[in-house]
């Protein structure tokens, strides 16, 4: 199992960045390769992905931990993949958010294709520092929407 661990900061306050991370439905904005995202059922989701000249259909289940500030997901079929979102307050206007994704180099080559070994972990990693400035630039974009996360927080 490979780890790859990220983080960015944002100029938005903590929970902006938490109701924006759980609206599944702007996965596509933020996420390479996500064409379609929507949730199915409670603390689920389900995403159709580009990769190469194929789609995936991905499910997940997330779950929320730590009053707001930690996000679990893990694939349900498919790849197995799994991560954690942290939302880390920095000043009332500010956040790091910090991304955990665990996930086996050989079967993301079996269900993606691509290189193997370095070059695929170095092609995930562009993605992920992608998809995280993308999502700083959609959180900050948004922060005076106030859209509220469509997903109830889980007690601890």
């Amino acid at each position: 199992m490979s780890t790859l661990e990220e983080q960015i900061d944002i100029d938005v306050p903590a929970k902006v960045a938490w109701d924006c991370l759980h609206r599944v439905e702007d996965y596509p904005r933020f996420v390479g390769g996500v064409r379609n995202a929507r949730t199915e059922g409670v603390h689920r989701a389900h995403l159709d992905i580009d990769a190469g000249d194929r789609v995936y259909r991905l499910d997940t289940e997330i779950l929320d931990r730590g009053q707001g500030r930690l996000m679990m997901w893990r694939t349900t079929n498919g790849a197995h993949l799994q991560g954690t979102f942290s939302v880390l307050p920095l000043d009332p206007e500010h956040t790091r958010v910090q991304v955990r994704v665990e996930y086996d180099p050989d079967t993301v080559k079996e269900t993606f294709g691509g290189p193997k070994g370095f070059a695929q972990a170095s092609a995930i990693e562009r993605l992920v520092r992608e998809d995280l400035r993308q999502f700083k630039d959609l959180a900050e974009e948004e922060r005076t929407e106030g859209k509220d996360s469509p997903w109830p927080q889980q007690k601890p």
